[in-house]
């Protein structure tokens, strides 16, 4: 199938041929037939890809401070590759989409395949999208007038926030697609329409509609013709679909608006705001959250949980269902607001045309290639000559299951850099597993893990997704007789665990020669800074006593990797990490572990990353892992001072480490900061073609048994 992207660094729209998407147990599998280019919206991105790096970074001034946080503490070759491999990464464009649909989620109902549905999917010919962002269209409504209904949506969450009454005066500023469904929507609730914008044809819309119009590019005085217009009252409430940087907009809002009065802004414009214009009238002022409750919150958006609607009686997709009632009862038109008609084939070339200055409201976009083109689960990538070569016996052939950050940034260089022969990229959604593998050389990219898990010329696979997701791909690649490189953790619960024991037992018993190995990717104990301290400390017997410290930073709540179910938490899913390293420096068994954490008193709920972590060890070592997620990013990320025998090492931030007390050694240096992720990758390889286990698999289960 066929998507639209956004290139970042250049600014070129593409069509990319990507697998079909699979679907989760709550979503809808859709065939598009239209989608509406949001002019606003995209066109923003479009500038933005197509603006300089002075520019982008003129636009994020939060990102900058972040960069330069990175800079200090991480060096300037790791900040760049990092910004870098951030910009390379093509976004989806468009979130207006029309289709039928062709499969159902497990835990979907209120469904059938071949519904027709709105839902804020991509411009793609096929969408994988929540129950909970989708909405039958009714069979009055045509597919072209219901591609409307996500941006009117926009509008009408701005509408119940100013929460009009039969009768009151409304003033809608900016005309663009969501200003005119706005009006049109006041209108059917009983308001008197101001609509105000310096177009004409937009102007004469809105007054076909029922509004009265102001142009004041004409005439200053919109204050003036407001008051007016409210029969000197003011105006009861101002919604604000306009998009510009003018702080004038909001005060022109105030002005005209009566004593508390309402206003509500959906679009975007400067927010400098005066305190005089706001406080003799003790007006209200608030922003509108895209299309209503439940925005931007996973555990309705992706988990499928809908909000009662005893108590939250208009969230996202109830927003959907009023905005196509309203199209079937004709109380919204917007045929008038079609202004464009697009093949998708074309569309590339058109978001060209909106970058130069093309003007339109409603631009339809078409999908009319046939079902059959759009469902296949792998597509075939540019292969290297390299790849075209014969396989000999011992090589490692490699398929990757997940393609997010880390592993597009990280663990796939790192296995291309050892010359691995990479084969196939499974993701859920095909698009990054597409862009990676084409930058790679991969052969094939994949939506099906069986694709990697049964094919025969797959003997490696490297688990990179969601936490929640690893032990049970570990154990398929198992059974399957593979080698598996997992990011860690390897489980997130003790069942889990078990069964990859299970699973690396029975693998152990039924290959007599040669047995599958699990690799963890624990990649510090591979930095070359931590190899120097190990050879040190090794050349003492007495016991160790260490302090790590990784200032982690603050990972908002809502994050996947909170969630108990999917990343088990953050001592599970990161603080792992150390664990491993300290079991490695002092090299013998861990004994013992307890741990303490943040209390309640503040975050009302235990905040378990904030933590530090005790392991004592059978030679009488003993160490403590603080792992803190409320320091600065300004404060060095991670450091590990050990004590052992009057002499003491020091590692800042894996770039410099220091000796105290040690003859031979004072100090050492690397320009870059290196956490042993090439490192840990060829060790990983050499024990393959060795059967030796860069880490012993009892070391592993030992490190996730003390972090479970």
């Amino acid at each position: 199938m066929k998507q639209l992207i956004q290139n970042l660094q250049n600014g070129e729209t593409s069509l990319i041929e990507v697998p079909s998407p699979n679907i989760s147990s709550t979503n809808l599998l859709i065939h598009s037939t239209n989608s509406l280019i949001s002019l606003g919206t995209e066109k923003m991105l479009v500038d933005f890809a197509k603006s300089g790096y002075l520019a982008k970074a003129r636009q994020q001034p939060d990102k900058v401070k972040e960069v330069v946080h990175k800079i200090r503490n991480d060096g300037f070759a790791s900040t760049y590759e990092a910004v870098k491999s951030k910009l390379s990464q093509p976004i989806t464009l468009g979130y207006c989409n029309v289709g039928q649909v062709i499969e159902i989620g497990n835990d979907v109902d209120g469904f059938g395949i071949g519904d027709r549905v709105v839902s804020n999917g991509s411009h793609s010919e096929v969408v994988s999208v929540s129950k909970n962002l989708c909405a039958r269209i009714p069979d009055t409504v045509t597919n072209e007038e219901a591609s409307f209904t996500v941006l009117a949506s926009i509008g009408l969450q701005g509408i119940r926030l100013a929460n009009p009454t039969l009768g009151e005066s409304f003033a809608v500023i900016g005309l663009g697609s969501i200003g005119l469904l706005t009006v049109q929507m006041l209108i059917a609730q009983g308001c008197r329409v101001l609509a105000i914008d310096i177009q004409e044809d937009r102007l004469q819309l809105a007054k076909d509609f029922g509004a009265t119009t102001y142009n004041p590019s004409k005439n200053d005085d919109v204050v003036s013709f407001a008051k007016n217009f409210s029969r000197n009252q003011g105006i009861d409430g101002v919604i604000i679909t306009a998009s510009t940087k003018s702080n004038e907009v909001i005060s022109q809002a105030a002005k005209m608006s009566r004593k508390r009065g309402r206003i509500i802004l959906v679009g975007v414009t400067g927010l400098d705001l005066s305190r005089d214009d706001f406080y003799e009238k003790e007006l209200s002022f608030q922003v509108s959250c895209s299309y209503g409750p439940g925005r931007y919150d996973s555990n309705y958006e992706e988990g499928g949980n809908d909000y009662p609607i005893g108590f939250v009686r208009w969230t996202e997709k109830r927003n959907f269902e009023a905005v196509l009632d309203l199209m079937e009862s004709k109380k919204i038109d917007v045929k008038p607001l079609i202004s464009h008609r697009i093949p998708f084939e074309d569309a590339p070339k058109f978001y060209n045309k909106i970058s130069e200055g093309e003007l339109g409201l409603g631009m339809v976009i078409e999908y009319t290639s046939p079902s059959e083109a759009r469902n296949s689960k792998t597509i075939p990538l540019f292969a290297t000559d390299d790849q075209n070569k014969s396989t000999k016996q011992d090589d490692v052939v490699m398929g990757f299951i997940g393609a997010g950050n880390y592993a597009s940034r990280v663990l796939i260089p790192a296995f291309k850099k050892c010359n691995t022969k990479l084969h196939s990229v499974v993701t859920s959604n095909g698009l990054s597993g597409t862009i990676h593998g084409i930058n790679s050389n991969f052969k094939y990219s994949s939506t099906n893990i069986n694709d990697i898990i049964f094919n025969d010329e797959i003997n490696t696979v490297a688990i990179a997704t969601r936490h929640d997701s690893h032990s049970d791909l570990i154990c398929q690649a198992m059974k399957a007789g593979k080698n598996v490189f997992v990011e860690k953790p390897m489980a997130i619960d003790k069942k889990g665990l078990q069964e990859i024991k299970n699973s690396y037992l029975n693998n152990k018993k039924s290959t007599k020669n040669k047995s599958n190995q699990i690799m963890v990717g624990f990649n510090r104990r591979f930095s070359p800074h931590i190899k120097k301290m190990k050879d040190l400390l090794d050349s003492t017997n007495e016991p160790k006593t260490i302090i790590m410290t990784m200032n982690a930073g603050n990972i908002p709540a809502n994050h996947w990797v909170h969630d108990t179910h999917i990343g088990g938490g953050r001592i599970i899913g990161e603080a792992c990490h150390y664990i491993d390293l300290m079991r490695y420096l002092i090299g013998f068994e861990i004994t013992n572990a307890d741990a303490t954490c943040m209390g309640k008193k503040f975050s009302g709920k235990v905040n378990d990353d904030n933590a530090s972590i005790i392991l004592n060890f059978a030679d009488g070592s003993f160490g403590t892992i603080n792992y803190f997620s409320n320091g600065s990013n300004s404060f060095p990320k991670e450091s590990i001072n050990v004590f052992s025998s009057g002499k003491v090492l020091s590692l800042d931030n894996f770039r410099v480490l220091r000796g105290y007390g040690w003859k031979s050694f004072k100090i050492m240096r690397t320009w870059i900061q290196d956490k042993g992720q090439v490192n840990c990758v060829q060790s990983f390889l050499n024990g393959l073609k060795a059967n030796e286990p860069a880490i012993p698999f009892n070391e592993l289960y030992e490190v996730a048994s003390v972090s479970l």
